[in-house]
């Protein structure tokens, strides 16, 4: 008895776990095609899950189309639904799941199902049935910022700003270059902050560091230190071995 009491606690626990975090977001992102499916919108299936999950509190955008300026820019304030297919032999079986920027499942439905014969009709059904898990969760915005942890990758570079042993790999610094973003514009986020240029699109990501004027840099695949020094900044990071100085200006 003692047995069974401690595996429902733990299933309650991981389901508050669960819906606590998906309640830190407001937005969600919906694919403008699902992968099972050939083509955009195919059977109505994107606008669907926009509007079922609009029903359920979130604000929904269809991806790369009506998507506001901001979260376009730093899609980590928002979930990304994605709805995936398991062939059946009688019957169309979906799921909804809803994922953070870094690709972490915060919620899965329930495996919606249908009978139904005709692919329309099929495909809308199950993905009904399957949004019916919501009706447990009790979905509601609580009002916090999402909050990412800093990628391994770029955590590693923390020792660069705090050793010693920084000044003699100095002579390696290849010539600095000047960045093709030009001037770039920070705004604030939970853990530092995104820098944008004119379009606006996301060129950077600053982490906050214990040290003023210094962060971990985060561009693409690259990772590197981002500091001050007089009146200007600099990107740094080893690209081939060598350590490269990029200038950066940046508005705060």
């Amino acid at each position: 008895m003692k047995k069974i009491f401690l595996i429902a606690l733990l299933f309650v626990t991981l389901g508050t776990m669960a819906q606590t975090t998906i309640n830190n977001y407001k937005v969600v992102l919906v694919p403008s095609k699902f992968e099972f499916l050939k083509d955009a919108d195919q059977y109505s299936m994107n606008s669907l899950t926009k509007t079922l999950l609009e029903q359920k509190g979130f604000t929904v955008y269809i991806d790369g189309s009506d998507v506001p300026a901001d979260i376009a820019a730093d899609k980590c304030q928002a979930l990304k639904a994605d709805v995936t297919l398991r062939k059946g032999f009688l019957a169309t079986n979906l799921t909804l799941t809803l994922k953070d920027c870094q690709g972490a499942v915060l919620y899965k439905s329930r495996e919606g199902k249908s009978r139904e014969k005709e692919w329309a009709v099929a495909y809308q059904d199950a993905l009904r049935d399957a949004f019916k898990s919501f009706d447990t969760t009790q979905y509601a915005y609580n009002g916090n910022t999402p909050t990412r942890a800093v990628p391994a990758a770029a955590a590693t570079v923390t020792p660069v700003t705090t050793t010693p042993a920084l000044p003699a790999v100095t002579p390696a610094v290849a010539a600095a270059v000047t960045s093709d973003a030009g001037t770039l514009y920070a705004q604030a986020t939970a853990t530092g902050f995104q820098l944008i240029d004119t379009k606006p699109a996301k060129v950077m990501t600053l982490f906050k560091t214990s040290a003023p004027d210094t962060f971990l840099g985060e561009k693409g695949t690259i990772h590197g230190i981002v500091f001050k020094k007089g009146a200007d900044w600099t990107f740094e990071y080893y690209q081939d071995g060598t350590l490269v100085a990029e200038k950066l200006v940046i508005k705060f």
